[in-house]
């Protein structure tokens, strides 16, 4: 396993990282992106983009790197939009490949956009116990793709 991948695991959570920005965090410096821009960039994004049960926030946090990653290699603005939506697509079906959607809210089973999720969060530890593995899932990802 690659040091990136172990990072993300260990610092989603003890270091008050959400999912999004364990990834961000993990992989950022490989794209020129030191560690306080990544928490601070991605802060937003946990729990499915606000806590909203949107898109996964590991992926969105993948998703981000991609970006960079491509504007890095490619100046063309055109061209590297083209590039950022073929790899999105890519890194889309590899996740949901292994965990059938992206959906923050169908992968963790409640809804964290509601008082009664977030107490059932905070009782149960349901997304400490399941965004673990989806941290590991989106960095495994990223790193074949970086």
């Amino acid at each position: 396993m690659s040091e990136r991948i172990e990072t993300a695991i260990e610092i989603f959570g003890p270091e008050n990282c959400n999912c999004s920005q364990a990834v961000a965090v993990a992989f950022g410096e490989d794209v020129g992106m030191e560690k306080p821009m990544a928490m601070d960039v991605a802060r937003g994004f946990g729990g499915g983009i606000g806590r909203f049960g949107l898109t996964c926030g590991a992926v969105t946090g993948a998703l981000m790197i991609l970006g960079l990653k491509v504007s890095k290699d490619e100046p063309d603005e055109k061209k590297a939009k083209a590039k950022a939506y073929e790899m999105a697509g890519e890194f889309r079906t590899k996740f949901e490949a292994r965990h059938g959607t992206m959906e923050c809210k169908s992968l963790v089973g409640i809804d964290l956009s509601t008082e009664e999720g977030k107490k059932l969060n905070d009782e149960k530890k349901i997304t400490r116990t399941l965004c673990p593995d989806f941290v590991r899932t989106a960095a495994e990802i990223l790193d074949d793709m970086v």
